[in-house]
């Protein structure tokens, strides 16, 4: 906790520090009045002095009012601090969730990390302005009492002496019981998300599947997984303020007990009981707001650990001191095998090695899981190789700067991703200097211009959240449209089109041999009518190289890209290659 104060409370210290100033206001005016009451009482009340309570009267109002001042300033200046704070803490976050490479996120997990980003930052912030109000008071408000009461009777302020050993022993073991609950209870919150991420995202298939009991049994069950352990914490956290108050009521028995054998006995009067019971009453009710304090540290300091555990987290992608330079764009594989993980028995790529020539259209097909995407996104460095090489220009994708890379390759992924906003946001979106001549050229190479023309607003429509006001094919088409715009020497299309039609996806590739110039190309696709003219075609198995060649020269030498094309096309296929 302390190492996430320091480093995000830049900006906000000056006022971490006039809050507790203006709360040790406050506590100092809140001890005075006792005091002040125990005078009116003794003097002007006993002595019929009425000017004496007059006075004293006019001071404890003074008294009220400048601890008031103080108490609403402690409350303002904390509540800011706590909320920059937090604003603070978010953006740390964010930022260093956008260093991570995909290896890290996953490991995480997308939910884990909204939680991370959300919750645990709320109960940070929480804790913050508790400490700046609580952390003051309750000790000073505790130690004030203490000294004003031992002042009043060193032989009642025994009563202290047997009081707080009690408090404090209780205290501890509650503490010790509920730190590792709260740690749970983030877990559960994580789960909860999780399934109710899934449930948002995938709420089409919910439905088509007609399986929203199921939904609802799974919610409930992390649902009901999360009070439980939250009343576990509450049920064991709930036992202090019974405790505290069995502790407060035997004290304040023993006072009126002890004080009052003493005023009998004519060794202490009347006001300086109520004076005394009046800082009994604060020290235990300050030592009760110290417990609540440190059941609210506790909850803190385990969402600490699990924001530490994202700040700690260094990426496995990093950029070399000294970046190298590409020579030219072309693009080599040298004897490249990838796993996800470096304990995972088996790779997902073995011993890939291919070279691609600047203008050249590679095609890349085979089976569900052959390891197309992941072959893909070793080039721009979304995941490190596990051996071997991905080179560009001649030169390691480790050793250059990552930028400078992913400036040089453009990507269309499988899941169309459009961001709310509009389609001119979406489309300037990785350069907001883009000129609009460059978009509406990307997007009339993308097939996207005839769908915006018959849009009223055109480039200026609303995009709403994930694109979900455009069908599969038109996101699918704002996307390349979006990459073309960038004009990206090394252009990945990865099953980019499944959703546009046959006559729509020829158009865009016309558009593509257009664009090549210099570029590579480099296509995933399952359909073989979107490969069969590119210049060199890699069949994937198992992870493998299962044959590479042009189209004909595949017909008639793989079983694997054979099979494929009769599926699609039928035996004419065949007949025609020969």
């Amino acid at each position: 906790m302390i190492k996430i104060l320091k480093k995000y409370m830049k900006g906000v210290v000056l006022l971490a520090l006039l809050a507790p100033v203006f709360m040790a206001v406050e506590v100092f005016m809140d001890i005075l009045q006792p005091t002040y009451m125990a005078e009116i009482i003794d003097v002007g009340v006993a002595g019929g002095n009425i000017p004496f309570i007059w006075d004293r009267g006019k001071m404890m109002l003074l008294v009220a009012v400048v601890g008031t001042v103080g108490g609403m300033g402690c409350t303002i200046f904390s509540s800011i601090a706590a909320m920059r704070f937090g604003a603070n803490l978010r953006q740390g976050l964010f930022d260093k969730i956008q260093t991570l490479s995909f290896k890290e996120i996953d490991g995480f997990t997308t939910s884990s990390l909204v939680t991370r980003l959300t919750n645990d930052v709320t109960q940070l912030q929480m804790m913050l302005m508790m400490g700046l109000r609580m952390l003051v008071r309750a000790p000073l408000s505790c130690i004030g009492g203490l000294v004003m009461a031992y002042l009043l009777s060193p032989k009642m302020s025994l009563i202290f002496a047997a009081a707080l050993p009690l408090l404090f022993l209780a205290v501890l073991f509650i503490i010790r019981k509920a730190f590792p609950l709260f740690t749970e209870i983030q877990k559960r919150v994580d789960r909860v998300n999780t399934v109710m991420r899934e449930n948002l995202l995938g709420v089409r298939v919910v439905k088509s599947f007609v399986g929203q009991e199921h939904e609802r049994e799974r919610f409930r069950t992390a649902n009901t997984d999360l009070m439980d352990w939250s009343l576990r914490a509450a049920n064991l956290t709930i036992l202090l303020m019974p405790i505290v108050t069995l502790i407060m009521n035997v004290s304040v028995a023993a006072l009126f007990w002890f004080g009052g054998n003493l005023a009998i006995a004519g060794e202490f009067e009347t006001g300086k009981i109520m004076a005394f019971m009046s800082y009994l009453t604060q020290a235990l009710f300050s030592l009760m707001m110290v417990v609540m304090m440190l059941m609210g540290f506790s909850r803190a300091q385990a969402s600490a650990g699990r924001v530490n555990e994202v700040l700690d987290t260094e990426s496995s992608i990093t950029d070399p001191s000294q970046p190298a330079h590409m020579e030219g764009c072309s693009v080599e594989f040298d004897h490249v095998s990838f796993r996800y993980e470096e304990n995972d028995p088996e790779y997902v790529l073995n011993d890939i090695s291919f070279t691609v020539q600047e203008g050249q259209t590679v095609g890349i097909i085979g089976a569900t899981g052959s390891g197309k995407s992941t072959l893909v996104s070793l080039i721009p460095r979304l995941y490190d190789v596990s051996e071997g090489t991905v080179r560009i220009g001649g030169a390691d994708v480790r050793s250059l700067n990552r930028r400078d890379l992913r400036r040089t390759v453009g990507m269309v992924l499988q899941d169309s991703i459009l961001f709310a906003g509009t389609v001119r946001e979406n489309l300037r979106w990785a350069d907001d200097s883009c000129d609009f001549s460059l978009i509406e050229e990307a997007a009339k190479d993308a097939q996207a211009a005839e769908f915006l023309s018959a849009n009223a607003e055109g480039y200026d429509a609303a995009v709403e959240q994930r694109g979900k006001n455009f069908s599969g094919g038109q996101k699918q088409r704002l996307s390349i449209a979006r990459t073309f715009a960038r004009r990206p020497r090394v252009l990945i299309l990865d099953d980019s089109t499944s959703a546009v039609d046959t006559a729509t996806e020829a158009k865009i590739r016309q558009a593509i041999a257009g664009r090549r110039d210099s570029s590579i190309v480099f296509i995933i696709a399952q359909r073989i009518s979107a490969i069969s003219r590119a210049d060199k075609i890699i069949v994937l198995d198992q992870g493998r190289i299962s044959g590479m060649g042009v189209h004909e020269e595949l017909l008639a030498q793989n079983e694997i890209y054979r099979s494929i094309a009769v599926s699609q096309l039928g035996e004419e296929v065949l007949h025609n290659a020969g």
